[in-house]
């Protein structure tokens, strides 16, 4: 018990050292950090209260924003002159063409309009398969033509056989067209009894 004793007051004197270097915190520094908790609860409470506020404002913007409608496009999409879609080039394929009538060529300006009736080849004459549709092609379309030009072959420019092209379905050509719908060439079908 003795050791017991003595270590009693080992730890007392220990405690009595410890108490006599320490400073207990001044009344005036325990109501000075009560206060600063008390500013930094009050502005965090405010912070939130601010940002609860706009994010309410931001979303009543946008749902009244919402009930207005749809806004009218900035472009106003016009309808297309025609339904025709071009015939794509197969796989491996730099064109694709398509046989057809072509006629009524009128000359505007630094283009040549064509209208095309599309027809296909059954024993070695033309049939027509429906549909009529327009193309507008540059003067310098290149045109590979032989009854057309008098039974040699050339090739000639669109430009040159608008007369010829002016009037009715009397000519049959293959519409080369490239892999994104442009117009390459017309060749002149003349294997064709039309």
């Amino acid at each position: 018990m003795a050791d017991e004793t003595g270590l009693d007051s080992y730890l007392a004197d220990l405690a009595e050292s410890g108490r006599r270097h320490t400073s207990p915190l001044a009344a005036e520094r325990i109501r000075a950090r009560g206060e600063q908790r008390l500013r930094r609860r009050r502005a965090a409470l405010a912070s939130g209260g601010a940002l609860l506020v706009a994010a309410l404002a931001v979303g009543g913007l946008s749902l009244t924003g919402a009930g207005r409608g749809a806004e009218p496009p900035a472009v106003i999409p016009t309808p297309t002159a025609s339904l025709f879609v071009p015939p794509a080039p197969a796989p491996g394929a730099e064109y694709a063409s398509e046989l057809g009538y072509v006629y009524g060529a009128v000359v505007k300006g630094d283009t040549v309009q064509v209208t095309v009736e599309p027809v296909r080849a059954v024993r070695g004459a033309v049939a027509p398969v429906g549909g009529v549709h327009t193309l507008t092609l540059p003067r310098g379309t290149l045109v590979e033509a032989r009854q057309s030009v008098g039974g040699d072959p050339a090739d000639v420019r669109l430009d040159r056989l608008v007369s010829r092209l002016a009037a009715g379905r009397q000519w049959v050509f293959a519409i080369d067209y490239d892999s994104e719908g442009r117009v390459h060439s017309l060749r002149e079908a003349y294997w064709l009894a039309g």
